[in-house]
């Protein structure tokens, strides 16, 4: 039987036939977890495999179909293992808030890179405008600059009082990987979306103004819509992203300005940290690449060097 895996919580997946039938429970046998798959979860949501029925009733995932593309980040319990967040995306979607909880510019650019290196178009959302000071609206209009002039789409919204046909455009007749740090409203947007109530959410920690997880595994939910169907694919909050099977000699690439100015370094390995005729750090002291951006370079940057993961 083909399906679709819909559903991951560990050690089960959720598969939805093909043929529209109910879904079924699958497992992988231990063997398949180590057939030339670095991850802690060779099976991911969006993946579509092969399951056959035992006679005891019981259903295994027997293979994986080729994957259109993936997002990955290190695993947290593992360094040097990875965790798929999900396969055969149109979009990664990471939800961003400059205030209660803050994110932090390495994260944004983390994932941004991360998606870069796969090959997954990314798009931002700052959520949470309705609780912002003067303050941090300036910094959530600078944020939005850089990002927009970096030709990554940007939206702001207070998912708590979102009309949801406002963002409809964006999730139709795509498979979008929903993501973001615990706190930042991810639930509160998906079920406004959903137009019911599938994700718990949960008040900010009143000592820390970080958020508590209230995802604890990836499931992909269908939206419909009056002009498409889509799927949106919810994950656990995340804390960070560390470099995952890059080269420091590529961790450029995946910076967009850096990329294209760094073509007109003497050098085609520079790695920017002032090299001789490096075109990149004169761009920075002129302004042409945000402080930001070259120091979450160099933090990414650190990892590949020093062996460290975020």
């Amino acid at each position: 039987m083909r399906g679709l895996v819909i559903k991951t919580t560990g050690n089960s997946y959720t598969v939805q036939p093909s043929d529209g039938s109910q879904p079924v429970t699958a497992y992988v046998k231990g063997n398949f977890r180590i057939r030339g798959i670095r991850s802690t979860n060779p099976v991911a949501v969006g993946d579509y495999v092969q399951v056959e029925q035992q006679a005891d009733g019981t259903n295994w995932i027997t293979d994986i179909e080729d994957r259109r593309n993936y997002i990955i980040r290190r695993s947290t319990n593992l360094s040097k293992q990875t965790h798929i967040l999900a396969a055969n995306i149109d979009q990664a979607i990471l939800i961003v808030t400059v205030a209660h909880p803050v994110t932090s510019t390495k994260f944004i650019d983390r994932f941004l890179a991360t998606a870069e290196a796969y090959r997954v178009p990314a798009v931002l959302i700052f959520n949470k405008i309705d609780l912002f000071s003067a303050e941090e609206r300036q910094t959530l209009d600078a944020w939005r600059s850089l990002y927009t002039s970096l030709d990554y789409p940007t939206y702001v919204i207070s998912a708590t009082r979102l009309n949801p046909q406002e963002l409809m455009p964006l999730f139709e007749n795509k498979v979008s990987l929903l993501s973001g740090n615990s706190g930042v409203g991810k639930s509160t947007l998906l079920n406004t979306l959903l137009g019911q109530e599938i994700t718990r959410t949960a008040e900010l920690s009143s000592i820390h103004d970080s958020g508590m997880h209230t995802t604890t595994f990836s499931e992909m939910y269908p939206l419909a819509s009056p002009d498409g169907h889509g799927y949106i694919i919810d994950t656990p909050g995340i804390k960070g992203f560390g470099s995952v099977e890059m080269a420091k000699e590529e961790v450029s690439h995946y910076f967009r300005e850096i990329f294209r100015i760094g073509r007109s370094c003497r050098y085609g390995n520079c790695l920017h940290l002032g090299e001789t005729d490096c075109a990149v750090i004169p761009a920075v002291e002129r302004g042409e690449i945000a402080f930001s951006r070259y120091d979450s370079y160099l933090s990414l940057l650190g990892d590949c060097e020093e062996n460290k993961y975020r």
